[in-house]
């Protein structure tokens, strides 16, 4: 299958901390010898792009930067050591743009961790552009019966909610509370845990956030701003009223982080995936050790966690509500994102 690389492409580009995004016309690199180049045709857009933007993470950020970490496209060159891969495959770029494969980390399933992974939309250049480059090792294989527009969201939002849900160790039949419920990674939390056996809290705030999460499979919904005591409505919305079994913490506000230590049941996991810019996770040492509660921190997921992830999408067992928008689009979804207004995900169409 041939296809014809332009020399330039339109992109989505911050060229200073806090932007705007610029929207212009930019080369278009080749790949590597172990890369791949993937023609991208819809990219999610996530709240880590925003942090991108504003640069408010303790990590190493390039500058001019093209953001974004869920782009699904069609692979149209490849370097000469690329074996596992061929042009035409659909694939996916996640966060996780390439990594050493011979660290500790990497030869365990870990490879997120790896001291040399790069990240997309980060650290080097990621998917609000038309043609992105990522390591072959670490491309998503997308199936061609998926629809990429569809599984853009599963590439960061989908996998790492699925990891967060293993990280839990919570089993068929558990509660699990998803804080955060209506926002892109809790939607499709909603959906994975749902699939996984288990029972659903949504707790967010608003009225279209509530039917949608409801509409999803959540048992029951806690608007923490209409809430008197957001932690004993969490703990009577369980059977027997000790709380859930396991918390997701997708928010990106600091102080759902301290509630949720409090209404966790004893013996319960609290898994904290969002990461609110300068926040920190307390809890009350003494119901904490009494309790036996475990409170962990859980990543985006390794290549394993990624093929797994999109397996429960192809077989109908996710769907991830989404927008799409022209990607020149872009500055305006980060304007409803900064005010708390959008419900599920928005996806960029890079053709626009």
């Amino acid at each position: 299958m041939s296809h014809q690389i332009p020399e330039k492409q339109w992109a989505q580009v911050i060229e200073k901390t806090g932007g705007p995004v610029d929207y212009k016309q930019i080369p278009v690199q080749k790949p590597g010898p172990d890369e791949v180049l993937v023609n991208i045709k819809y990219s999610g857009v996530c709240h880590t792009d925003l942090h991108a933007v504003n640069g408010d993470w303790p990590l190493e950020r390039k500058l001019p930067l093209v953001g974004g970490h869920e782009g699904a496209g069609v692979i149209v060159a490849k370097g000469e050591l690329v074996q596992d891969v061929e042009i035409g495959d659909h694939a996916g770029i996640k966060w996780l743009n390439g990594s050493c494969l011979a660290c500790d980390f990497c030869q365990t399933g870990d490879e997120p961790l790896c001291g040399k992974a790069t990240l997309s939309g980060y650290a080097v250049d990621g998917t609000f552009q038309q043609y992105a480059i990522a390591k072959a090792a670490h491309v998503a294989r997308i199936p061609k019966d998926v629809p990429l527009d569809a599984i853009a969201p599963i590439l960061c939002a989908g996998i790492t909610v699925y990891k967060g849900l293993k990280e839990s160790n919570a089993r068929p039949g558990q509660t699990v509370a998803i804080v955060g419920a209506g926002g892109g990674l809790g939607s499709i939390a909603c959906q994975y845990a749902k699939a996984m056996g288990l029972q659903v809290i949504g707790i967010d705030t608003g009225d279209e956030k509530a039917a949608m999460v409801k509409k999803l499979g959540a048992e029951s919904f806690i608007d923490f701003a209409k809430s008197s005591n957001v932690v004993k409505d969490v703990q009577a919305a369980t059977e027997d009223g000790l709380g859930p079994h396991a918390v997701l913490l997708v928010a990106v506000n600091e102080k759902p982080f301290q509630q949720a230590t409090e209404y966790l049941r004893p013996r319960g996991t609290l898994i904290a995936i969002g990461l609110p810019a300068g926040a920190y996770l307390r809890a009350p040492v003494f119901e904490t050790v009494a309790g036996m509660k475990t409170i962990k921190g859980s990543y985006v997921g390794n290549r394993k966690d990624t093929s797994e992830a999109i397996d429960f999408y192809r077989r109908g067992l996710i769907n991830a509500p989404f927008k799409v928008v022209g990607m020149s689009e872009l500055n305006k979804v980060y304007e409803m994102m900064h005010e708390g207004k959008i419900a599920g995900r928005y996806v960029v169409d890079t053709s626009k």
